[in-house]
C-alpha cells in the first residue's frame, strides 16, 4: 500500500512539474520584450534560496532551481494525496477538485512562499497575468495531480 502511494506521488508530481516548467519555458520564451531561456528559468526558480546571486551561478544554479521545483510538485502531488484519503469527493470529482486545488497551489506559492523567500523581483498581479498564471497551475499542476491520484485510487 506504501509503495502505491509513493508511486501515485511520483508519477503525478513529475507530470505535474514537467508541464508546469514547460509552459514556464514556452510563455517566457515567447515573451515580447526581454524573453529568457529555459537556464535563466530554472535560475529565478533557484532564486527563492539564493537570490540574486542565482543568476551567477551557472548550470549548477539552474540544477539547483529544477531540483527545487520538483521537489514543489511532488509535495504538491503528496499533499494532494493525503487530502484525498480523507476527502473521497477530491477523487470522485477530480476534475473540479483538481482545478480547484490549482489555484489553492498558485496562491500559496505566490502569497506565500514567494514572499517569504529570496526571490529578488518585485511580485506584481496584473489581471492578465493573475489570469493567465493561475490558469497554467490548474491545468498544469492541479489537474494532472488529480487524475494521477483518481487513477490511483481505483
Amino acid at each position: 500500500m506504501r509503495s502505491k502511494a509513493l508511486q501515485t506521488i511520483l508519477v503525478a508530481g513529475l507530470i505535474a512539474g514537467t508541464l508546469d516548467i514547460s509552459a514556464a519555458f514556452l510563455f517566457s520564451a515567447l515573451r515580447a520584450t526581454n524573453p529568457h531561456s529555459p537556464i535563466w528559468v530554472l535560475q529565478s526558480v533557484a532564486s527563492g534560496l539564493l537570490g540574486a546571486d542565482s543568476f551567477k551561478g551557472g548550470w549548477a544554479s539552474a540544477a539547483l532551481g529544477a531540483a527545487c521545483h520538483y521537489l514543489i510538485a511532488l509535495t504538491a502531488a503528496a499533499v494532494f494525496y493525503a487530502a484525498s484519503r480523507k476527502l473521497p469527493f477530491l477523487v470522485q470529482h477530480a476534475v473540479v477538485s483538481g482545478l480547484l486545488y490549482g489555484i489553492v497551489v498558485y496562491s500559496v506559492m505566490n502569497f506565500v512562499v514567494l514572499p517569504l523567500s529570496a526571490f529578488p523581483f518585485k511580485l506584481s498581479y496584473p489581471p492578465a497575468v493573475l489570469l493567465r498564471s493561475s490558469l497554467i497551475i490548474m491545468v498544469c499542476v492541479g489537474l494532472p495531480i488529480a487524475l494521477v491520484v483518481r487513477r490511483a485510487s481505483r
